[in-house]
């Protein structure tokens, strides 16, 4: 039996970041290939994502690499940092995913995408701070939700719903999940893939392994790490 090989590309939502492991990361995409076959043994995982890649990071350097692989499945999560930069183009952002999501969708691999919540919206910003975000934000999901229709991608609506505000979901950071949502976001696309006849193994359990952050540590990093990022966006 050939083993079912998957790639993940992004950035640091799929680099596992607000999921600790041991000494490193694990991540939702990490959760997600245990669960693509009957024995994980049969599933060859590769992760290329970075923290802090844009579009343009993926196209120039992580799907060239995921390409050589020959992946049956490969996931395609970014964006956030685009709309995070003052150079912030979406007719970059469409031509640089539309070259991407067309080399795969060639090459015969099945794709996943997802859209996401701006990060004002997640960090309950003030509305003069979160409005530009949220349109940036909206027209990137906008561009991932058309391109997923004309490659046939296995899509994860994740922009909305009331996990974009439950707190126990997501990570000190309150930008990143913390293991619960990474759990949940491979659960929700476990069951698309079955959907589609692309994960013969069992869902990944939704109950985290460890406790998540306490209120006080989301207070603590909004308070010294989060106001810099706050500043440094506006």
């Amino acid at each position: 039996m050939r083993p079912v090989r998957f790639v993940a590309l992004g950035d640091s939502l799929t680099e596992g970041v607000g999921d600790p492991c041991g000494t490193g990361r694990r991540g939702w995409a990490a959760l997600l290939a245990a669960s693509l076959a009957e024995d994980s043994e049969h599933v060859r995982f590769t992760n290329l994502a970075v923290s802090g890649a844009q579009t343009r990071d993926v196209r120039e350097r992580q799907a060239p690499a995921a390409l050589e692989l020959r992946p049956d499945l490969v996931s395609v999560v970014v964006g956030v940092n685009d709309t995070l930069r003052r150079t912030f183009d979406i007719h970059a952002v469409a031509a640089d995913l539309d070259q991407v999501y067309g080399a795969f969708a060639r090459q015969g691999a099945t794709l996943l995408t997802a859209c996401l919540p701006d990060p004002g919206a997640v960090l309950g910003l003030p509305d003069a701070l979160a409005r530009p975000l949220a349109r940036r934000q909206r027209a990137v999901n906008a561009v991932v939700h058309a391109l997923s229709d004309r490659y046939d991608a296995v899509h994860l609506h994740a922009a909305d719903g009331a996990w974009v505000t439950d707190r126990t979901l997501w990570s000190a950071d309150r930008l990143h999940p913390g293991e619960r949502g990474h759990r949940r976001l491979a659960v929700r696309c476990h069951a698309l893939l079955a959907e589609a006849g692309r994960a013969g193994g069992r869902p990944p359990s939704p109950e985290p392994e460890s406790p998540g952050p306490t209120r006080t540590a989301s207070l603590w990093w909004l308070a010294t790490a989060g106001t810099g990022w706050v500043v440094r966006r506006c």
